[in-house]
């Protein structure tokens, strides 16, 4: 079986870009103090955003899925799971509640792992929920013709337990020494825990939840306000291409984690300029600004076309009525031009087609 050994990434020499990567999120981890001392009920209102959808966003990825409301409402624990899908989108919800408030509390260690994961499929009728991978398992996509084809064999079932114990000690054991970049440490462990491939199902959910566990662990706070699923769902291809080059001969030790590092921290990167955007927008148009003082600050900083509900997500101190009557006034006064109708309405800013 491979050995892990992360003491190693201290003698490695990055790239500027991945430099660059760390050194800008660096800067905004030092200024998330003064985001978070400001607004706090539109902070709160953002964290319950970011929960519906990294559990939209983290399931979609899979395949699993269900209707908007549906969605909210099981978020909001106000039904109950109707199909499979619901069922495994409550366990996630559940999951992901469990590290929102209480990271500090949950180390990343064997027994932790499996327990979230008993906690994913919870609602499921799986019985490995829990256990580790019992049969070999592959990672394979399916080609445009219909054939299956095999990407990456991870290590067999009797290899997993003592692969996930030793990524955990060695991470845990670098963290400590503060040897290796915090930012460095995760995209590796993540890399590591997707190539083992742990479990019968739920691998890439599992992922992401210990994304948001190591990145708040480590004071990265952004994934409770902004949701890196959803970052990672909406750039799914690069997601997966990232991953098939840094796992190329990983069996052997010798893999180039670069690809997948940048990728993460690219992603962590761009939710921190995301969540800077939305405390500006709330915080720059004024301590007394109005709805429509906040809605236009919003569509300043957009391009192209976008929809109300887009808004509602930049503006979670607002609610429906108060964007769509903003968004009317803005029409009216000729700053907006509005596109279509119904559900299918969207928005411009006048000076985009002039």
């Amino acid at each position: 079986m491979r050995q892990f050994d992360y003491s190693e990434l201290a003698d490695r020499t990055w790239d500027n870009e991945i430099i660059s990567y760390i050194s800008k999120i660096h800067e905004y981890k030092g200024k998330q103090e003064l985001f978070l001392r400001q607004k706090p009920v539109e902070l709160d209102r953002l964290i319950e955003l970011a929960k519906v959808q990294s559990t939209e966003a983290s399931n979609r990825i899979e395949g699993i899925i269900t209707t908007n409301s549906r969605l909210k409402q099981l978020v909001a624990d106000k039904t109950t799971p109707r199909n499979r899908d619901e069922e495994e989108i409550l366990g996630y919800r559940n999951a992901l509640n469990l590290i929102h408030e209480n990271y500090d509390a949950i180390p990343v260690r064997r027994n932790y792992i499996l327990q979230l994961h008993k906690e994913l499929l919870a609602y499921t009728n799986l019985s490995f929920a829990g256990q580790f991978k019992t049969t070999p398992n592959e990672i394979d996509m399916i080609t445009a013709d219909g054939e299956k084809k095999v990407l990456f064999r991870p290590p067999q079932p009797y290899e997993t337990p003592g692969a996930i114990d030793q990524i955990c000690e060695s991470l845990q054991r670098e963290l400590d020494l503060e040897s290796v970049d915090e930012l460095i440490l995760i995209p590796c462990f993540l890399l590591d825990f997707l190539c083992i491939h742990p479990f019968n199902d739920g691998n890439g959910r599992m992922s992401r939840l210990l994304t948001l566990l190591l990145l708040n662990k480590c004071g990265y706070l952004v994934g409770q306000y902004i949701s890196i699923e959803k970052a990672i769902a909406d750039t799914k291809e690069a997601y997966y291409d990232s991953l098939q080059r840094a796992d190329l001969n990983w069996h052997e030790g010798t893999n180039d984690p670069k690809p997948f590092i940048k990728y993460m921290l690219g992603i962590i990167l761009e939710c921190y300029r995301d969540f800077e955007n939305r405390v500006y927008i709330v915080h720059g148009a004024g301590a007394k600004s109005t709805s429509y003082d906040i809605v236009k600050a919003c569509v300043t900083e957009r391009i192209g076309k976008f929809s109300k509900q887009e808004i509602l997500a930049l503006c979670p101190s607002l609610g429906s009525s108060s964007v769509e009557s903003a968004l009317k006034k803005l029409v009216d006064e000729g700053y907006l031009v509005r596109l279509g109708s119904g559900r299918k309405t969207m928005y411009v800013r006048t000076d985009a087609l002039r």
